[in-house]
């Protein structure tokens, strides 16, 4: 069935998950195979295509920093850990405030995240969109150089560009460089 199919009426059947019912007739909301249980006199839809994911408090995100202010780290949500490939339904851009990057004392946010860096982080917060990164797992997983746009090599617990030997500082993600999310 495909969303607004006639699939039944509500004198005889009444609407389950999966279901609307307009002017006593019961159509498809979704797309899916039609069951009905015949011993509550019941109709649904089981959905066979893939609803986009939709972002909770505690989920594990990826994101791109877009940019870096004196106290938060603005963050374009990619993806959810463990959802698939599906764009994300309510997505929005997300904020790393300099309380909840690390728990330790940040002096500058610049040393610990820079624009176009990608960062795993938990969604802490959904009405204000705010994340942490306060977990050894959680931060920068790929760096760029802030000079050239290089991708920043992991040397002894350091960045270093391998283009122009510049050294950087990043809270990095316990996965940095490994593409493991």
């Amino acid at each position: 069935m495909l969303p607004g199919d006639l699939i039944g009426t509500s004198e005889e059947l009444t609407g389950k998950t999966g279901t609307f019912v307009d002017k006593g007739n019961i159509y498809a909301a979704t797309t899916g195979i039609v069951k009905i249980n015949n011993k509550e006199r019941s109709i649904s839809i089981t959905p066979v295509t893939n609803t986009p994911p939709n972002l909770q408090v505690g989920d594990i995100v990826i994101g791109q920093v877009t940019d870096v202010k004196d106290s938060v780290a603005l963050v374009e949500i990619a993806g959810i850990k463990g959802r698939g490939e599906r764009e994300i339904f309510n997505a929005e851009q997300a904020a790393i405030h300099v309380s909840n990057v690390k728990d330790a004392y940040v002096k500058e946010l610049y040393y610990e995240f820079s624009p176009f860096d990608i960062v795993k982080a938990r969604v802490i917060d959904m009405r204000n969109m705010r994340l942490t990164t306060v977990n050894k797992e959680l931060g920068v997983m790929k760096a760029y150089c802030g000079n050239c746009r290089t991708a920043l090599k992991k040397d002894n617990g350091k960045l270093k560009c391998p283009k122009c030997n510049r050294n950087e500082t990043r809270k990095l993600s316990s996965d940095y460089g490994t593409g493991i999310i």
